[in-house]
């Protein structure tokens, strides 16, 4: 396939050019600083020259959006807010003016925009969407909003030659630097790694190569449109994610960190708390009732994987 992807520079874009490059598909990356002969410049808010790789690929994954990783200021949530609205609504007049447009427009979303809880898992038909839950803080419903806006601004677009679906992605498991697992993992080998707040929110993620192939999926599974989950299934507590990782890496003890002690340390690293506090119970429903096969379905082989260094399975397969 000829695939654009726009946003496709950081974490999560070089996960998926490196694994759909692997698997033979040709890619162009749309993205404000283009260093590859592969890369088109875009502000992410405007029309221009870069409209025409859109006519006659036959995929667009929109990743584009300001990191998630910073202080809630009002700045940082607006630009939050205008990176992922503007470059969505501009992806969708790329396409609707294209004489050739994509079969296919898979938009990147967030599973945050489910509700904070500790109770059933939220999946695509039943699951809650958040911003009003009694036991959450306030502002947490800003990035419920977020979210919200995000999704809206994909619906709106006027492509109707194009599918769209909507990526309710959790937390993607990469060791590339930088990456959640890397962060993550260097707080373990520090001896932070510990359970935050009592561990008792759960945590909804997914390995890198079941990212890969999920996208790989929902680029061919024409009967799929709308929200999908991207995630494993089997979220678990924070208390027993970070006991299997620290198991993953060696380290036989995690500092514990109280609620304020988290606020602290989030502070320093100029990130929010939201990230670690909310409870993100999300299951992938669709996919699975699609017919699709996880290769890491559980944490304990997922960390093993990531924490080994080894190449998966999946990417072998592809890079055969």
């Amino acid at each position: 396939m000829k695939i654009v992807i726009p946003g496709g520079t950081g974490n999560l874009g070089a996960v998926l050019e490196r694994g759909l490059l692997a698997a033979g598909h040709r890619i162009t990356v749309l993205t404000r600083n283009p260093v590859r002969p592969n890369h088109l410049y875009w502000d992410g808010r405007t029309l221009g020259p870069w409209a025409e790789a859109i006519d006659g690929a036959d995929a667009v994954i929109n990743l584009a959006g300001r990191s998630v990783s910073c202080r809630y200021t009002r700045e940082h949530l607006d630009e939050m807010t205008a990176s992922r609205v503007d470059s969505t609504r501009v992806v969708g007049q790329a396409i609707a003016a294209a004489a050739r447009p994509p079969a296919v427009w898979l938009q990147a979303g967030t599973a945050t925009i489910y509700a904070h809880t500790q109770g059933r898992p939220n999946d695509e038909a039943t699951g809650v969407i958040g911003g009003g839950e009694p036991d959450a803080p306030a502002y947490w419903a800003e990035s419920i909003a977020i979210a919200r806006a995000w999704e809206a601004a994909l619906a709106e677009a006027d492509t109707p030659g194009t599918r769209k679906v909507a990526m309710r992605t959790a937390m993607v498991m990469s060791p590339d630097r930088g990456s959640v697992f890397d962060v993550l993992s260097r707080l373990v080998r520090c001896g932070l790694g510990g359970t935050v707040a009592g561990g008792r929110q759960f945590v909804s993620w997914i390995h890198e190569a079941d990212f890969v192939r999920a996208v790989e999926f929902l680029l061919e599974r024409g009967d799929l449109a709308g929200a999908v989950n991207v995630c494993a299934p089997h979220p678990l507590r924070h208390k027993d994610f970070m006991r299997i990782l620290r198991r993953a890496k060696g380290v036989r003890f995690g500092l514990p960190a109280t609620r304020w002690m988290a606020e602290l340390g989030a502070f320093a690293l100029r990130t929010d708390t939201e990230l670690l506090l909310k409870s993100r119970r999300v299951v992938p429903a669709r996919l699975e009732a699609a017919g699709f096969q996880f290769e890491f379905p559980a944490w304990e082989a997922a960390a093993g994987n990531l924490a080994s260094g080894k190449v998966s399975v999946t990417e072998r397969t592809l890079a055969a």
